[in-house]
C-alpha cells in the first residue's frame, strides 16, 4: 500500500467523528451479541452521532456501515430473521439517511458561516490597514491581533490624521463582536477622519464621534476610545471609557489617565482633556483592553507594567513584535480577544 495512501487512512482514523461513530456502533453491536436486547433498528444511532462531528461523506460511511452489520447480525441470528428482521433493516437505513441528510445540512451552514466571517474579516483587514511609518514630526507603528479562530470577527479600530493642529490618533474597541461590531467600527473610523480635521480639539472629535455612535447602536451598544493630538511640544488625551496610554519619556513610564473618566462613545461621551509635555524622544502606546485582560490558564492579568522595557527597542515594529511575544507566552498561545496596539514616537 502506498504512503499516500497511508497517509490518508490515519488521517481519517484521527476524525473524532468516524471514532466516535464507530465506537458507538460498537457498543450496540456488544450489545446485541449478548442476546438480551435486539438493538439492530439502532445501529444507525452511531451515525447520527458521526453527524454531529464530521461531514456528510464520513457521516454516510459509518451509516452504511451500521446497515451492513444491522443486516449481518439479523442473518446471522434464526430468531430475528424474516418481516421482523426487515423492518427493522429499513428503520436503520432511514435513521442513516437522516444522519446523513442532517450532515448535509450542517456541512452547507457551517460552509456559509465560514465565508461570512472572511468576508468581515478581511473588510476589518481593509479597515486597519497599517499607518503611514511618520507623519510630521512623529514615527508611528501598529499591530492587529485577531483572536483564536473560535472567536468572531471583532471591532478593535485605530487610525491616524494628519490635521492643522497635529497628528490626532485613535484607537477604540466596539463593544460586542461579529458584523455588526464591524460596521461599527468603519462607520467611527469614517466620522473620525472628517472630525479630526474640521473640530478644534480632540474633546470636540470625541462629541462629534458620540453623536455618530448614538445614531447607529441601540441603547446598550457603545465603542470605548482614546483620542489623542501630538502637538509640537504637547499632547492632548480624550479618553472615552478607554484604558489610559502609557507615556514613555527615558526611563520614566506615566499612565495617561484622565482627571474624570469619561462614558464611551454612544452614551454621552464628554471627555475631560489631559495635556502633558511630549518632549522628542518620548513614546506613546495606545491599545485596546485585549492586552490588559488577557488571561493565563491561572487567571492572571497580562503584566503590562513588566514589559514596558521591550518597547523602548530604537524601532517601533521590533518593540511591538516583542509586546505581542511576551502576551502570547503569558495566555499559552491563543489570544482570546481582539488587540489594537499603536506606538508612536516624537522624532522631530
Amino acid at each position: 500500500m502506498s504512503p499516500r495512501i497511508l497517509g490518508r487512512l490515519g488521517h481519517l482514523m484521527r476524525d473524532r467523528g468516524l471514532q466516535a461513530g464507530f465506537a458507538v456502533l460498537a457498543l450496540f453491536v456488544g450489545a446485541d451479541l449478548r442476546r438480551e436486547l435486539l438493538l439492530t433498528a439502532t445501529y444507525s444511532a452511531s451515525a447520527i452521532v458521526a453527524s454531529m462531528l464530521t461531514n456528510a461523506r464520513r457521516t454516510a460511511a459509518v451509516a452504511l456501515a451500521s446497515v451492513v452489520v444491522a443486516i449481518v447480525v439479523g442473518y446471522v441470528d434464526d430468531e430475528t430473521a424474516g418481516t421482523e428482521w426487515l423492518l427493522r433493516a429499513w428503520l436503520g437505513a432511514a435513521l442513516g439517511i437522516l444522519a446523513v441528510v442532517s450532515a448535509v445540512v450542517r456541512d452547507r451552514r457551517e460552509e456559509r458561516l465560514r465565508r461570512m466571517t472572511v468576508i468581515a474579516a478581511t473588510a476589518q483587514q481593509a479597515l486597519l490597514s497599517s499607518l503611514p511609518s511618520r507623519m510630521l514630526d512623529v514615527d508611528l507603528a501598529s499591530r492587529y491581533v485577531s483572536a483564536t479562530a473560535a472567536a468572531q470577527v471583532g471591532g478593535d479600530l485605530y487610525e491616524v490624521a494628519q490635521t492643522p493642529y497635529g497628528v490626532r490618533l485613535i484607537v477604540g474597541d466596539v463593544k460586542g463582536k461579529g458584523i455588526e461590531a464591524a460596521q461599527v467600527a468603519a462607520s467611527v473610523l469614517s466620522a473620525f477622519r472628517h472630525a479630526a480635521a474640521a473640530e478644534p480639539d480632540v474633546g470636540a472629535v470625541a462629541r462629534a464621534l458620540d453623536a455618530t455612535v448614538a445614531q447607529l447602536a441601540s441603547d446598550e451598544d457603545f465603542v470605548t476610545a482614546v483620542i489623542v493630538e501630538l502637538g509640537a511640544d504637547q499632547l492632548t488625551v480624550a479618553s472615552a471609557g478607554h484604558p489610559a496610554p502609557l507615556l514613555l519619556v527615558g526611563r520614566s513610564v506615566t499612565e495617561l489617565d484622565p482627571p474624570e473618566h469619561a462614558l464611551p462613545l454612544g452614551l454621552g461621551a464628554d471627555p475631560v482633556l489631559l495635556t502633558h509635555d511630549w518632549p522628542p524622544g518620548a513614546r506613546l502606546l495606545l491599545y485596546t483592553d485585549g492586552l490588559v485582560e488577557a488571561r493565563d490558564r491561572r487567571g492572571r492579568f497580562f503584566p503590562l507594567d513588566d514589559h514596558v522595557d521591550g518597547l523602548r527597542d530604537p524601532s517601533l515594529d521590533l518593540s511591538l513584535d516583542h509586546l505581542v511575544d511576551q502576551l502570547v507566552l503569558h495566555v499559552g498561545a491563543h489570544v482570546d480577544d481582539d488587540l489594537a496596539l499603536v506606538l508612536a514616537e516624537h522624532r522631530p
